[in-house]
């Protein structure tokens, strides 16, 4: 018998993300997690290989970790559904999963985006597809935390963010282990923003690296992104301490900083000077910052938050604009004071 109050899983997304965090939970004892893979092939090999080349190489998988295909099989029997799915597709597979739902069953979510039509953040599209069932206890994992690195148990701190703290310190305990190590929060809102758009700012970074400008505009484009991340999370009602923490500055670095952050790496390739087309059809993996910059530059909009750098990296994706002259008007822009009340 397990120790483990919430000992059955369902992991819903075999990317990268998806998959590390099912195999950290499947090496628990105690602990049966089923992970729904979207793509055939990649069930059959995880469930013949233990493996997972296309979205999570060179890393093995505990045999313990059941792979499915189909929602009713992976719901079935489960306490705590987990949702790594993309941000795009968040609102479907939810959709999907809400006739194998039920009551007992706790709903947390790994993706980080924000919806481009609804500019909703993904606990709005659970409030809206579910008719504000499972928001009591809803949850969110964010943070500084590569998958490749966490499958292969390098130390990691993060976050899950959720109202109820009985039911959050259930899962801090739950996910926490000798290298995965999880602090709690209570604002489930701003951990979302944290998580969504530091893949813009990564962007705009990397756009910044592929331009050669070095790290003192890189070190300004981290500062700067996250005074605008945090006027938007405030503006939204989120805590303004949360973005100093792991799932603001802390994520935020890692992925401005990082070979392997996806977001970094397109921007590098922009500043580069290749197509936003010619570097996506070379990538079996989503970069969600992409989508994100066109919703956060319009939530922007919507709430009357000031996001210059949000608002360059949308012009640079969406419009065609020479990352130069982006720079150039950021640089050139009216003279402020630098911190806000």
């Amino acid at each position: 018998m397990s120790n483990v109050e919430l000992s059955r899983i369902a992991v819903i997304g075999s990317g990268s993300w998806g998959t590390a965090l099912a195999n950290l939970l499947a090496e628990k004892e105690g602990v049966d997690v089923t992970l729904w893979a979207r793509e055939e092939a990649v069930y059959k090999e995880i469930r013949d290989k233990h493996t997972n080349r296309l979205f999570l190489p060179d890393v093995q998988l505990v045999p313990a970790l059941k792979p499915v295909s189909s929602f009713e099989k992976a719901l079935l029997g489960k306490q705590l559904v987990l949702i790594a799915a993309p941000s795009h597709v968040f609102r479907d597979v939810l959709k999907g999963l809400k006739p194998h739902l039920t009551s007992g069953m706790t709903l947390m979510m790994a993706t980080k985006g924000i919806e481009n039509d609804s500019l909703m953040i993904m606990s709005e599209v659970v409030d809206a597809v579910l008719n504000h069932r499972y928001l009591a206890d809803f949850a969110c994992l964010a943070g500084p935390s590569f998958a490749k690195e966490v499958s292969r148990k390098f130390p990691t701190a993060v976050t899950i963010a959720c109202e109820n703290s009985t039911h959050g310190e259930k899962l801090q305990k739950l996910f926490s282990g000798d290298f995965f190590r999880v602090y709690l929060s209570r604002d489930v809102v701003g951990t979302q923003l944290g998580g969504a758009l530091k893949n813009v700012i990564a962007i705009a970074a990397g756009v910044a690296d592929g331009l050669n400008f070095g790290h003192n505009a890189r070190a300004a484009l981290i500062t700067r992104g996250l005074a605008e991340i945090t006027r938007l999370g405030v503006q939204m009602g989120s805590n303004p301490h949360t973005f100093s923490g792991l799932a603001g500055m802390g994520d935020l670095v890692l992925t401005c900083t990082g070979d392997l952050s996806r977001n970094r790496t397109v921007g590098f390739q922009v500043g580069k000077g290749k197509s936003l087309h010619e570097i996506t059809s070379r990538m079996n993996m989503v970069a969600e910052g992409i989508k994100t910059a066109k919703s956060a530059h319009e939530l922007a909009r919507k709430m009357n938050v000031a996001m210059p750098i949000v608002d360059q990296v949308y012009e640079i994706l969406y419009q065609d604009k020479d990352p130069q002259q982006a720079v150039k008007e950021l640089m050139t822009r009216d003279l402020r004071v630098e911190l806000e009340h």
